[in-house]
């Protein structure tokens, strides 16, 4: 499986970016999909998450009502709409797979995902 995650860049706070992370060599309308971010000197931390048909998503704390996941199961694309950004949201964001097909719900850990992407730089400038 390929995940290539796209749409990073350079914003000013209070702007808007949406990452967008195609997927191919598996169904993926079977699969969970998530995404981290990882700070420098931080740990990857958890962002935000979406169930197979999309009908449930989840958040970390720090985002809530400022980002959207949303995914395309005839494209094969999981999007991630970033609004009101905030230096602190400085990161490489990765998409993620989940390791096995068909599990319910939305998996919100590290240890849900098998297949990662290359990451894509948000910049956020004061």
């Amino acid at each position: 499986v390929q995940l290539q995650a796209s749409g990073g860049g350079l914003v000013p706070a209070g702007g808007s970016l949406r990452l967008s992370c195609a997927i191919s060599g598996r169904t993926f309308s079977t699969y969970r999909m998530g995404w981290f971010r990882q700070a420098p000197g931080k740990e990857r931390e958890f962002v935000a998450a979406i169930s197979l048909s999309g009908g449930s998503t989840g958040y970390t704390d720090s985002v809530k009502g400022r980002v959207t996941i949303s995914r395309d199961n005839v494209k094969n694309t999981v999007y991630l709409q970033m609004n009101s950004l905030k230096p602190e949201d400085t990161a490489v964001y990765y998409c993620a797979a989940d390791r096995a097909p068909a599990r319910a719900g939305i998996a919100t850990t590290r240890d849900d995902y098998g297949s990662w992407g290359q990451g894509t730089l948000v910049t956020v400038s004061s």
